[in-house]
């Protein structure tokens, strides 16, 4: 089934940031407890997908060096004024994660709600595209909808075993919990929450 998705741009033009559903202020209660595990307290982030920016943000508030990117221009510049008015030094860029002019790499990638959007044709360009983006033994947290998720609604679903078929070729899978997707839906959509490291 190919899921119904919505014009990013036109998203993030018509309707404040607060309102989407996987708007969430604070760091992903997920990201905190694997950078913890891992005893990640610095280094080189991509915020792939970033959104209204908040992930970035808030990594940037706790000492990271980070890199926010998004298919939106809008979503961009939103989050570039928000940052802005924190006072932080991000860097921001536009980025088509499938056709990426991103040319350094990082110590992780945090993905929270991008690669589930991809159809399965497409999901190979995108672990290659990412493998380029990663340090040597760095990570890749990836949040995506599970294969629980009840709702009709919303980008593709995934089961563990999937992700370790998608992924395998490139990253060793060092974890993967169930987990929910923190933002503005009630409840919160059922999701994986994966700690993938660079092979």
């Amino acid at each position: 089934m190919v899921r119904e998705l919505p014009n990013w741009e036109q998203l993030y033009q018509e309707k404040p940031v607060e309102t989407m559903p996987w708007f969430n202020a604070d760091l992903d209660p997920d990201l905190e407890q694997a950078l913890t595990k891992l005893n990640l307290q610095a280094g080189t982030v991509l915020d792939l997908g970033t959104g209204p920016g908040t992930q970035a943000i808030a990594l940037a508030q706790r000492g990271f060096k980070v890199t926010g990117s998004d298919l939106s221009p809008t979503a961009v510049q939103k989050a570039e004024e928000k940052a802005k008015e924190e006072g932080l030094n991000i860097i921001w860029k536009q980025d088509d994660i499938l056709n990426s002019k991103l040319d350094e790499q990082f110590d992780f990638v945090f993905d929270r709600g991008c690669f589930h959007v991809f159809t399965a044709d497409l999901r190979q360009d995108y672990v290659r595209a990412v493998d380029k983006l990663i340090n040597p033994n760095g990570y890749l947290f990836l949040k995506c909808f599970s294969h629980k998720e009840p709702r009709d609604a919303g980008p593709y679903r995934f089961t563990p075993e999937e992700i370790q078929q998608i992924f395998n070729n490139k990253f060793n899978i060092c974890d993967i919990q169930e987990t929910v997707y923190h933002g503005t839906l009630v409840p919160f959509p059922l999701a994986l929450f994966c700690i993938l490291q660079k092979s």
